[in-house]
Order: structure tokens, then sequence, then C-alpha cells
């Protein structure tokens, strides 16, 4: 979720220009870095379009989404954009193509709470017991009928006996917060969980605000229904303007792939350009270096400009990718639907 704060003075002084492409990579107007290898992947299109949820749930659109799979059938949680605000919203699917939507699965917090404007982006962990949900809330978002969240983008979470709700929130439990004066002081907000021996690695989305510089990081605990503590250094530099994390294993090679989206600017502002990948042998070190474009304006069939989150999950003999877009030239948070696309398996780093 890109966030809404103002830019810096240098980025909006070089707005009008246009990021251009040079040798295949691009050159942003503010310097930030581009990825100069491609991973591409073969783009499906659209199998969840926004506008068709129960009680008109995803009205507004359909993004940010969060695919798992449990005894054969899988679940998709997506923000749904609403008549009352994003709200976390599911479907089911046993071949990830054909999805049936189910609605809403989150409310709102009560007024003052810290998710009276928006309860989204849910991201699950199944314990072998509970289903833990760290979902983004926040009590702040732009005026209706929009109502895109806004900062801060905190951390907050829910449990339930099945992976199909219904959900109870735990407001008693603060997972983590954004800390003022830090890398993470205007966003905390949830990724996916890593079991590692007798600790769970969560990978988070981290930002700044005025000016907005976003990247990645890990929050550690042994406990899932108490307090993580967050890492004093993010994963990769915040010049990569990085959100989201969804990773993959690829048991040939014992590399870690991790999936996330990249902020691009341009004459429009910032938004959602592309699906990033970086990879690592060790979960604890990751190299900013190491990393492709695997989806974007390029090789998306509907999708020119705006590539959304990205969600990666294992199906047969291919990774499946889901992300959120517009479609066309447009960059809208709004009015976006889902989209899919595969990469073959084995997964190995690109060289070119």
């Amino acid at each position: 979720m890109t966030g809404l704060g103002r830019f810096s003075l240098f980025a909006a002084l070089v707005l009008a220009a246009a990021s251009t492409n040079l040798g295949g990579v691009k050159i942003y107007p503010d310097g930030r870095p581009d990825a100069a290898l491609r991973y591409d992947a073969e783009d499906q299109g659209v199998i969840l379009p926004y506008g068709t949820g129960p009680g008109n749930c995803d009205k507004y659109g359909a993004r940010d989404v969060w695919v798992f799979e449990h005894n054969g059938t899988f679940y998709m949680h997506y923000d749904a954009a609403g008549e009352t605000g994003w709200l976390t919203a599911l479907a089911t699917s046993r071949d990830l193509i054909h999805w049936t939507k189910k609605g809403a699965v989150m409310k709102l917090g009560a007024p003052g709470s810290e998710d009276s404007a928006s309860a989204s982006y849910g991201t699950t962990y199944f314990d072998g017991h509970t289903w833990h949900m760290f979902y983004l809330g926040t009590p702040h978002v732009t005026p209706a009928p929009d109502r895109i969240p806004s900062f801060p983008y905190l951390t907050m979470k829910a449990r339930s006996s099945s992976p199909t709700g219904p959900w109870e929130k735990e407001p008693q439990v603060d997972p983590f917060r954004p800390k003022p004066g830090s890398y993470y002081s205007a966003t905390a907000s949830p990724g996916q969980i890593i079991p590692v021996g007798n600790e769970y690695l969560q990978f988070f989305s981290a930002s700044t605000d005025r000016p907005i510089m976003r990247t990645l990081s890990i929050a550690r605990t042994t406990n899932l229904e108490g307090a993580w503590k967050i890492d004093p250094t993010p994963i990769v530099p915040a010049s990569e303007q990085v959100e989201n994390t969804s990773l993959y294993f690829e048991q040939s090679n014992k590399t870690w792939f991790l999936f996330t989206d990249h902020i691009g600017l341009d004459q429009d502002g910032e938004y959602t350009d592309a699906i990033w990948v970086y990879w690592s042998k060790d979960l604890n070190h990751w190299n900013a270096a190491n990393k492709a474009v695997v989806l974007d304006g390029k090789n998306c069939k509907w999708s020119k400009r705006c590539i959304g989150l990205p969600s990666v999950v294992r199906y047969g003999n291919r990774l499946a990718i889901f992300y959120d877009a517009p479609g066309g030239n447009g960059v809208s948070h709004m009015r976006r639907s889902i989209g899919l696309a595969w990469l073959k398996l084995p997964l190995t780093p690109p060289t070119k």
C-alpha cells in the first residue's frame, strides 16, 4: 500500500520530468535505483475483477492481495473498497483462476480506535491450531467515496479457528508500531511470517514521511500473541522504495526469493510501477544489488504503467504471482482488479 504523505521538496520540483528508459533501465527524476535485471513472469491477466463482491464490498476496487493454501483450497484476502472503507475480504478457489467471493471478513473498529477507518491487508499464519491474522489498521483515510488509507499504517492482530473466519480482533495484542525518528516512523505494516527455529520472522513494510522513504525489515518474536522486536536496520536501503513482502523458498538451490512492489515516480507522481524480486540464501542478510523486475508494463497484458502488491504461492511446477492494477495507462489507487502471472519452477537467480 503506497503512502499518501507529501513528497520531498526535491521530488516536487522534478515531478514534471517523466522517468526515462536508458538501456532497459529506468531513470527516475529523483535518482531512486532501478533493477538492472529482469526475470519476466508470464501474465495471465485479470482473474478477480472489482465490483462484483457481496453487498457491494468491493464497489470501488479490489487490491492488496494475500493468497494462501490449506487442505487443497486456496484463500485470497484482498482489500475491498466499499461504502464504509477498505476492509479485508475473502475469496476462495481450487485452481487459482476461478474465484468465489465471500465478502468482507473484517469490520471497522469503533470510533477513535486504531482501525476505525480501515481494517485491511490481512496476512495469515497457521500454527497448527490457530489461524493468526496480522492486518493493517489506520484511523486516517481520504474523504469519501475513495477512503484511501493514509499514515500511520499500523500492524494489528486477529485470530480464528478457521481460514474462513470469523476473525476475533485482539486489541490487547500490540505486535509493533511506528517509532518516531526511525526508518519506520510512518509505516510498520504487516508482511509474511517465516518460522526459524523457535523464532518467527515477519518481513514487514517500513517508511518515513516527508519525505516518504520506503523499505522492508524484519520483526522477531517467539510468541505470536505477544510483542515483536524490530531490527535496528532494514534489509535493504530505504532508497529502494519498495513495500510489502511475499516469500518463496527454492529447495533445489536453497535460495529465498522475496517479491515486493516498487514505487516509481513520474509526471503523475508516485505509484506502484513494478513487482521486483530479491534473492538471498540467508533470510537475515540481503544484498540490494540482487534484484530483478518480474512484472511491469512491458510484460503485463492489461496494465501498462501500474502494477501493485504481489502475493506468491506454488501451484504444481509453477509459481503463481497475484497482483493488483487499474489497467490501461491508469495509476489510480481506486478501481483496481486482481491479476495473475506465472514463473516456471525451479526458480534460479537471473543473470540478464
